[in-house]
């Protein structure tokens, strides 16, 4: 009898110490594969250098990747602990599809219940937006902006041909700025949800492995 292939690998990429504590503590189980969670360093070029090496590792040559972590929320209406599941990654280096966008959606409003899911165009910056570049990046049609979740998939999909996502946890909002008064509560809000996520992204990882009809 042949052994079984091996279960492809799940890379999940953050960028910060709080967001990677966020996943750490969460409940593992359910998974379809082996999990890495990387922490990637702040920004697009650290994102890049990190997955870039990382996928370069035989143990994860194959694996799936998900972005996720904080974000900033572009339209107004968006609060703090709102979800932002990409359909595209955006950034001068290009743009990026993601796979499996509707069933991370549905997954997400199960496991994380009366949180609101925002689904588009997920933009790149090299640093903080505020004020009237959050219009700015609003009127290109995207609804939210990270610094590294575009570098993290263009450079996964560099390395290999695999399936790809972004989701993204809202900390700050046109009406809720990291500078105002309320930014604590914001945050923990934000951490809480990005806890609770992790069953979301094990239903996405095996949904990939099910065999094609």
């Amino acid at each position: 009898m042949s052994a079984k292939p091996a279960p492809a690998p799940l890379l999940i990429a953050c960028a910060l110490g709080i967001e990677q504590f966020a996943l750490r503590t969460s409940d593992r189980g359910g998974a379809g594969g082996p999990v890495t969670v990387l922490r990637t360093g702040m920004g697009p070029k650290a994102a890049e250098r990190s997955v870039t090496r990382a996928l370069a590792e035989p143990a994860l040559s194959g694996a799936a990747v998900l972005a996720t972590g904080f974000c900033a929320g572009l339209a107004p209406g968006m609060h703090p602990g709102d979800l932002v599941v990409a359909e595209e990654t955006r950034d001068p280096g290009g743009t990026t599809m993601c796979v499996g966008t509707e069933l991370l959606v549905k997954e997400l409003v199960r496991t994380v219940p009366g949180r609101t899911v925002h689904t588009g165009p997920l933009t790149g910056s090299d640093h903080v937006i505020r004020g009237q570049e959050r219009s700015e990046l609003l009127a290109t049609g995207a609804i939210a902006v990270d610094m590294e979740s575009a570098a993290t998939l263009l450079s996964a999909v560099r390395a290999g041909e695999r399936p790809v996502a972004a989701v993204r946890v809202v900390v700050d909002a046109p009406e809720h700025e990291l500078v105002r008064i309320g930014t604590l509560r914001g945050g923990i809000s934000a951490f809480r949800v990005l806890r609770s996520v992790l069953p979301a992204f094990f239903e996405w990882h095996r949904s990939l492995l099910l065999p094609r009809r």
